[in-house]
């Protein structure tokens, strides 16, 4: 059984209240708000429509938002909302031992609450396709910074429902976590969200998650991460990160739950990360490509960037899959075009009836097809992809423009330059021309590769689930594949797949993905 994002996103309006309802207040904000209470649910049945077109009645608890730490700075956002399935097509279900869906819905590094929630999928309800009249909400409002919200996905940019409602209609446990973000102000300017607040936000839900083993519902040594673009980032950092102690204080000054932090296994689509190298990744993928507008964006910044990316490609060491060999700069065209985008086209193609097959090769005839594989040159896939989404810089621009800029804010201060080539190139007036000192390691607190490159964790998580649209330009194709090069070449087991013809956000194989979370974990499934 599968859902797909549309599908999900309806099925979330047809949750209705049942009068067996039990009475919940939010958490307090006193220690004793750690203790997760078992009993202040409320029963709640919804429809969930998986991607056969078919109808399960889904009947689960549903605790509303629950404060997860004890000294919280903004409880709208530091809060979770638990769904856990006690019957299924009319047949009871024991979810205690279930693995469970850590889902967030982090879109462009925005706010995003569930504190309003009143069923499950809340945060992924405010879809940039549109939510249905009457359903759950609770996801950060829209904003003119989420550029990258699409139909795929929330008005963040962040994931929608379908994996939340999906895990739930197969029996899962499902947990919602709300995170601070970057535009967060209070009323003395000051900025509360920037870096590293999402990410310490999420590791103290999975803390108090796992504080209340045997009390809250599901296997909290199966905790299976979820999240979107920037919230695939948080997904990937959440796993790389597990256990680190480079968060400790920052955990201890929220009154964090005494307990691990690590999760069982990671989700990540299309993630925005490694973001001190994503610039010169970004030019190395789109730098020939033009904007929209048709202008080309400025090649002596792009070249220049290209060439710092190949410079830290190299200093990574990755050898590519399926024996590739090392990965750097001057192969890397290759690598996709072999392990990713010609698997990704030929998958696409195979499934097309003859007619439809022949009618899409005959519009897109720089595919070579033979002996039922999709063969075609890096050069005519950039072409085939056509406008890239970002001008140069694409994350630390040289206006401080970006999202990201606002992502390494501070105290009053908007929007920060996170790199030196672009410091040195401000066109803002700063007086200084130089990172402020404390960036380097908001880097580290935000970068799953210092976890898995610079110092290798050992209680990181051992499973990948990656994903990415091959017509995304919202970040460079590489970041995702060196994520899975890294943690594969470390020994870990990495599902890493491109969608053809997708853009930023998609998510076009949710049933596989609640399969291989069943496969990873173990869980046995409902009979």
């Amino acid at each position: 059984m599968g859902i797909g994002a549309t599908a999900g996103v309806a099925a979330v309006g047809g949750i209705a209240l049942n009068a067996q309802a039990s009475s919940g207040s939010k958490a307090s904000s006193s220690a004793d708000a750690l203790t997760f209470d078992p009993d202040a649910y409320t029963k709640l049945t919804t429809t969930v429509t998986d991607t056969d077109g078919n109808d399960h009645s889904v009947t689960y608890h549903f605790w509303k938002a629950i404060t997860y730490v004890a000294k919280p700075v903004d409880e709208t956002y530091q809060s979770l909302i638990v769904s856990a399935p006690v019957e299924i097509d009319g047949k009871a279900v024991d979810a205690s031992d279930a693995p469970i869906l850590f889902a967030n819905s982090v879109g462009g590094y925005m706010p995003s609450s569930v504190a309003d929630a009143t069923g499950v999928g809340a945060g992924g309800m405010s879809g940039g396709g549109g939510a249905p009249s009457g359903a759950p909400t609770g996801s950060a409002a829209p904003s003119a910074s989420a550029s990258n919200a699409n139909g795929n996905t929330n008005a963040t940019g962040g994931a929608t429902a379908s994996n939340q409602l999906l895990a739930l209609a197969a029996g899962y446990v499902v947990v919602e976590p709300g995170a601070r973000g970057r535009t967060l102000k209070n009323a003395g300017g000051e900025y509360y969200g920037t870096a590293p607040a999402a990410i310490v936000d999420l590791k103290a839900a999975v803390r108090y998650v796992k504080a209340n083993k045997g009390r809250i519902p599901g296997n909290v040594e199966r905790i299976v991460s979820a999240g979107t673009s920037a919230g695939g980032a948080l997904s990937s950092l959440l796993g790389a990160s597990g256990d680190s102690p480079i968060y400790e204080k920052y955990l201890k000054e929220l009154g964090a739950a005494d307990a691990s932090d690590a999760i069982f296994a990671v989700g990540a689509w299309c993630p925005i990360t490694d973001l001190e190298h994503a610039d010169g990744a970004y030019e190395w993928n789109w730098g020939a490509n033009k904007l929209s507008t048709g202008k080309q964006v400025d090649q002596s910044v792009s070249k220049e960037l290209q060439s710092q990316f190949a410079e830290y490609q190299a200093s990574l060491k990755l050898r590519g899959l399926n024996r590739f060999g090392p990965l750097t700069a001057r192969n890397y065209d290759e690598y996709l075009v072999k392990q990713y985008l010609e698997p990704s086209a030929t998958k696409y193609l195979t499934a097309l009836s003859d007619s439809a097959r022949a009618t899409y090769l005959a519009a897109n005839t720089f595919i070579t097809w033979s002996g039922g594989k999709a063969t075609f040159t890096w050069d005519d896939f950039l072409t085939h992809v056509g406008a890239r989404k970002k001008t140069t810089p694409a994350f630390d621009a040289f206006d401080l423009s970006a999202g990201e800029n606002n992502l390494f804010g501070a105290g009053t201060t908007e929007n920060r330059h996170f790199t030196a080539y672009s410091a040195k190139n401000d066109t803002t007036g700063l007086s200084s021309k130089r990172v402020a000192s404390d960036i380097p390691e908001k880097l580290y607190l935000m970068n799953p590769m210092y976890h898995l490159v610079e110092k290798v964790n050992g209680h990181r998580s051992k499973h990948w689930w990656i994903r990415l649209g091959t017509n995304d330009s919202d970040t460079s194709h590489v970041i995702s594949a060196n994520l899975a090069a890294v943690t594969s070449g470390l020994g870990d087991d990495v599902n890493h797949l491109y969608y053809w013809d997708q853009g930023h956000g998609a998510n076009t194989d949710p049933g596989d993905f609640i399969t291989w979370i069943a496969k990873v974990t173990g869980h046995k499934g409902r009979k």
